[in-house]
């Protein structure tokens, strides 16, 4: 069974009670670790009790199949319902998960976890396609998906963000939920009591290296220097920003381009329309997006935003290198950028 986008909150509070096995799979790991502790929570109260909770390396399942059905069948000490979780799964815990599934063993709820996975892999059709089993995707937050985790977040320490702080952290986070929690944690930190986040509270407080990183890697492929496109996108890649949130960035970038092609279009000034956008930009950043209204018209910003939605579908289900991809589509916008000026 896949767990569908619009279930995925019902399903966390009470996953169907015939489930024996739950795959959490996907590149936000921060999100599978969250997904996982919620899981298991309906099953055991504390995720670290070692009595209820047992851990096995998908590599041990190898030389010892049968260890599978052995732990879920294990009584736990002092009684209780346990969990069984499979780290790092791939083809070596296959034929174990396979087994399991045609004949479980117990009472306990198994949660494999597993990184990304290409459509219809082996250990995805296994979940997928059973009646006891579900597949659960984690990809990077999308932008309500990144605004709804803010707002919570916050929301717990009684902060709420003003619209530019929101529309910062909402542009500039997202890549792993753990790691944006931990960004928003510091901030409730740094804010120290309940009241209005305001952007320059964000600024302020926010680790935003990789993200003023990401900014020049935008501006220089939409400048059309692919040079400086490759150092910039190999600082990012460096730095560890997830492909998703390295191609969502640029797509925010040429959807302000796309915006600003339709304003100039109409009549209003570059200077003005780059002026009237929301939150207000860096003047750096500010100059060189009017410089750029020049190069790209409504018609091309649209193509690129059309690139990278599919770089984007295939970072998620190709199981290509993701950093080919994300270097393919920067420089096919560099060099539509180059051609233009």
């Amino acid at each position: 069974m896949k767990v569908t986008a619009g279930r995925v909150r019902s399903f966390l509070a009470a996953p169907d009670k015939a489930l024996v096995a739950i795959l959490i799979y996907g590149p936000d790991a921060g999100l599978a670790a969250e997904r996982i502790a919620a899981l298991t929570r309906t099953v055991v109260p504390d995720p670290a009790d070692p009595f209820r909770v047992a851990r096995i390396a998908s590599v041990a399942l190898a030389s010892d199949p049968a260890r599978l059905a052995d732990e879920a069948a294990a009584i736990a000490f002092g009684g209780g319902r346990r969990v069984v979780l499979v780290e790092d799964a791939d083809g070596d815990a296959l034929p174990a998960l396979r087994g399991f599934l045609a004949a479980p063993m117990g009472d306990a709820l198994v949660l494999v976890q597993a990184g990304a996975l290409r459509k219809g892999a082996p250990l995805l059709a296994l979940f997928e396609g059973a009646d006891n089993a579900a597949a659960l995707s984690c990809f990077p937050d999308d932008e309500e998906a990144l605004a709804a985790v803010i707002r919570d977040t916050l929301g717990r320490h009684g902060i709420a963000a003003d619209g530019d702080a929101l529309a910062w952290l909402s542009t500039h986070l997202g890549g792993d939920r753990l790691a944006t929690r931990s960004e928003l944690e510091k901030l409730a930190l740094y804010l120290g009591r309940p009241g209005r986040l305001k952007l320059d509270d964000v600024l302020a407080s926010v680790g935003d290296g990789a993200a003023l990183t990401l900014d020049d890697l935008a501006l220089a492929a939409a400048d059309g220097d692919q040079e400086e496109a490759q150092r910039a996108l190999d600082r990012v890649l460096a730095e560890g920003v997830h492909p998703v949130q390295l191609l969502r960035a640029l797509a925010r970038h040429f959807k302000r381009l796309h915006l600003l092609a339709g304003l100039v279009g109409s009549g209003m000034p570059p200077k003005e329309a780059v002026d009237s956008l929301k939150p207000k930009l860096h003047f750096r950043m500010a100059d060189r997006l009017r410089a750029q209204t020049s190069r790209w018209s409504a018609a091309r910003a649209a193509s690129a935003l059309d690139l990278l939605q599919q770089a984007e579908i295939d970072v998620k289900t190709t199981g290509m290198p993701t950093a080919s991809i994300c270097g393919r589509a920067v420089l096919q916008i560099a060099r539509a950028a180059s051609r233009a000026k």
